[in-house]
């Protein structure tokens, strides 16, 4: 394997056709054709499944190919730093879960960035697994999970067979998120049946392999409301539930600040005292870059407000 096969393997899979990226390459079908049945040799794996409709990349592809192009956008960099004189660029990459502490603390991040050095930052929400992945597999350097404490001894396993290593950012339990206008505002303490006949907002896609998908969302929803709205988008919680008082949600605490600008309040609720863990995990061998510390720092003031 060397790099010209990697430029190789990006270029078909970009095309998803060996004629088109045997002319963008400027070489010749056969030539490429080999190289790639070379290519996969010499790792082991198919890297492409060969169709009428031109090349589709493998799951083992797929691996090999986020690899392939932080390989190449590496030596792209490498060049232009010692052959134009390019500066330099700060990286900072993390996958956290979709929730406000966090994104509130990426925000006083980014205002405390030097605007005087290049930098790239690379922010997603999604779940526990895609964040995992994204340090095993792609060019993502830190993470922060959440799970009940129902799957403690699965993602601890995980985490320590895929020699990543973790430290507790906070510890929780959900309250109930709900519109100052709705009638149950006025109670202290909720019940399983207050919420019965409002429509419960939850995010769609937790994930807990070897756990049927059914039963993960059933741990992450209440076991009252049989109406509920499945969201992807954070920002939308804050809408549905300000817009529709029907609605509530189960959430970590917000500050009063948050509250009031939503007009929102939270309330406890009796028999939801399951706990939930945010972890911080990275690879074992990862030092924090300065880029990181700056962001740890804006985590900690930030669970510092919302968690009392």
């Amino acid at each position: 394997m060397n790099i010209i096969h990697l430029k190789y393997a990006v270029e078909v899979a970009r095309t998803g056709s060996i004629n088109k990226a045997a002319e963008n390459l400027f070489i010749g079908q056969p030539n490429l054709s080999r190289a790639i049945k070379d290519l996969e040799s010499s790792l082991g794996i198919v890297i492409f499944e060969r169709s009428a409709k031109g090349m589709v990349v493998t799951n083992e592809g797929e691996v090999f190919l986020d690899h392939a192009r932080s390989i190449l956008e590496r030596i792209e960099e490498v060049e232009q730093i010692y052959r134009l004189g390019v500066p330099v660029k700060q990286r900072f990459s993390v996958s956290v879960p979709r929730t406000t502490y966090i994104a509130e603390a990426f925000i006083a991040f980014t205002k405390a960035l030097d605007p005087s050095l290049q930098s790239e930052i690379f922010y997603k929400e999604t779940n526990a697994m895609r964040a995992i992945n994204n340090i095993l597999h792609t060019d993502y350097k830190l993470g922060i999970i959440r799970f009940s404490e129902k799957y403690d001894n699965y993602f601890f396993g995980m985490l320590n067979d895929k020699g990543l290593t973790y430290d507790t950012i906070a510890e929780f339990t959900r309250l109930v998120l709900i519109s100052k206008q709705n009638p149950l505002s006025e109670k202290e303490i909720l019940t399983s049946d207050d919420l019965g006949g409002y429509v419960e907002i939850a995010f769609a896609d937790p994930y807990v392999p070897a756990v049927p998908y059914a039963e993960v969302i059933k741990e992450e929803v209440s076991d009252t409301s049989k109406r509920r709205i499945y969201i992807y988008d954070r920002a939308s919680q804050f809408e549905l539930l300000t817009e529709n008082t029907d609605t509530f949600m189960l959430a970590p605490p917000l500050t009063e600040e948050l509250l009031e600008k939503h007009g929102l309040v939270q309330r406890e609720l009796v028999g939801c005292e399951k706990k939930y863990r945010d972890l911080l995990i990275k690879r074992k061998n990862y030092r924090f870059s300065p880029l990181d510390e700056l962001f740890l720092s804006e985590i900690n003031k930030s669970k510092d407000r919302f968690f009392v």
